[in-house]
């Protein structure tokens, strides 16, 4: 693969139209080096471990592709899980996934501690298109039959070695038995 070049554009990826204008009103234009070599693959559904810097753009990397391919599935059920280590991240990658899906209807909600359950029961419910959550608090609601994650697609590990080195190996592999075993695997 070849890495992004400056004349490369978001639209070269061929990028469902609503999103194409998430990333216009973003004030995205070329896509990061990143972007450019991990979306090619995750467009093919393709599973993919990605390395790069902080703020060097690898939340677009993984969302657009998401959100791409969510936006030609029906909806009413979870079908994409973003698993990250810590609440900060996790708010951080859901307000993200709402500026770039802001002109579709895909919908996307947080789940973590710290907060009321009674908002994430209620997005957990009405079967958001992505979840957004830590560990520990999703499998804090999956001990109740309204978090249904049966029509899962795809699953990202978003500072995957970071999760590890924090102690959530033996919760994240609780989360992955209780997965369909066919889906799409991102590692950033």
């Amino acid at each position: 693969m070849s890495s992004s070049t400056p004349t490369e554009t978001f639209a070269s990826f061929s990028l469902h139209p609503a999103l194409l204008d998430g990333v216009r009103a973003l004030g995205f234009e070329h896509p990061t080096p990143i972007q450019g070599l991990a979306i090619p693959p995750l467009m093919r559904g393709r599973d993919v471990l990605g390395a790069a810097a902080t703020g060097s753009g690898k939340t677009a990397a993984f969302l657009l592709p998401i959100l791409h391919e969510l936006s030609k599935r029906p909806r009413g059920t979870t079908r994409a899980l973003v698993l990250a280590p810590t609440r900060e991240l996790a708010a951080q990658i859901a307000d993200h996934l709402k500026d770039l899906a802001r002109h579709t209807r895909l919908t996307g909600a947080a789940v973590f501690g710290g907060v009321g359950m009674a908002p994430q029961v209620a997005a957990l419910r009405r079967g958001v298109d992505v979840l957004v959550a830590t560990p520990g608090r999703l499998l804090d609601h999956m001990q109740y039959d309204y978090a249904r994650l049966a029509g899962l697609e795809i699953l990202v590990l978003d500072e995957a070695d970071r999760m590890l080195d924090m102690g959530f190996l033996p919760d994240v592999r609780r989360i992955l038995g209780k997965l369909p075993q066919r889906r799409q695997t991102m590692l950033f």
